[in-house]
């Protein structure tokens, strides 16, 4: 449909070539087709479509597998690592990727990804992390935050006695194998082009055989979360975001901790707000 306001303009398609429909079985809010589609563009903009493979997981997104316009391949809750690499090692000439959501690779997979990434190989591994076991109601995951509800914590994970997240994205970053390590989200629109960006740079370090190359993505998940929809991506910044900080871990061979990535980013925020003191921000 034409736009009827002539200052309003078309900045994008409203379906990536690579999604076979805008129709999805996601619960509303949730932030998952947002992170498939800032994975799928840079594919496509990067002239790999036909030559991708992608290993799904197990969990909410597996669905995607249906609407997705790429070769894709099922594995087991966990294996997608281990399938990954055997595909790579097969066809050597192929982009691939797995599909993963934080109770697949970080609870039931955690040694996959890992030695994956610890031997190197020539993958990307991509994390959707909401925090919860989204495809059975909300459980807890091993990235669940301190104080966060869900269906096992209703009254707030608590160290004592469910012990403290693991920020997987540390743990990678690292691994001698590992050569790009970047953690985004999908939570607002300037979210959605850095976390499209950090896709386009791990697949392009695919493409230059350089090693493993790891991409998570904060997501919202409004139903597990038991919160309105609307309020989910300020959830997911405030809860999430504020101990799985987003930003690049490992590039160029510079390794950043998350912490210090909290660091870089209050100083970011701090100069945005005097520039804008001082009658606003150039460039």
């Amino acid at each position: 449909m034409a736009a009827t306001n002539p200052e309003l303009k078309v900045v994008g398609q409203q379906k990536p070539d690579l999604v076979l429909t805008q129709h999805h079985h996601m619960c509303p809010g949730c932030g998952e087709p947002l992170a498939l589609r800032a994975c799928l563009e840079p594919i496509q903009e990067l002239g790999l479509a036909q030559r991708a493979i992608a290993v799904a997981g197990i969990g909410c997104y597996t669905s995607f597998s249906m609407t997705t316009d790429l070769d894709l391949v099922q594995a087991l809750h966990g294996r997608a690592p281990s399938v990954a690499t055997g595909v790579k090692r097969m066809r050597p000439d192929t982009i691939v990727y797995t599909l993963q959501g934080d109770g697949d690779m970080v609870n039931e997979g955690l040694q996959e990804v890992l030695h994956t990434a610890a031997r190197g190989e020539n993958v990307t591994c991509v994390l959707l992390n909401n925090g919860v076991f989204g495809e059975t109601g909300g459980h807890m995951t091993a990235t669940s935050v301190l104080g966060q509800r869900t269906k096992n914590t209703l009254a707030g994970r608590d160290a004592a006695y469910h012990g403290f997240p693991i920020l997987i994205g540390d743990l990678i970053a690292g691994l001698e194998g590992a050569v790009y390590v970047a953690r985004g989200s999908v939570h607002n629109a300037g979210a959605v082009a850095r976390t499209k960006k950090m896709f386009r740079r791990a697949f392009e370090c695919q493409m230059r055989n350089e090693g493993f190359t790891f991409v998570e993505v904060l997501t919202m998940c409004p139903t597990g979360w038991f919160i309105p929809t609307i309020e989910g991506p300020k959830y997911m910044h405030d809860t999430l975001g504020e101990v799985h900080i987003m930003g690049e871990l490992k590039a160029d061979g510079v390794i950043r901790t998350t912490e210090e990535l909290h660091a870089e980013n209050v100083q970011k925020a701090v100069e945005i707000e005097q520039a804008l003191a001082r009658g606003g921000i150039e460039g």
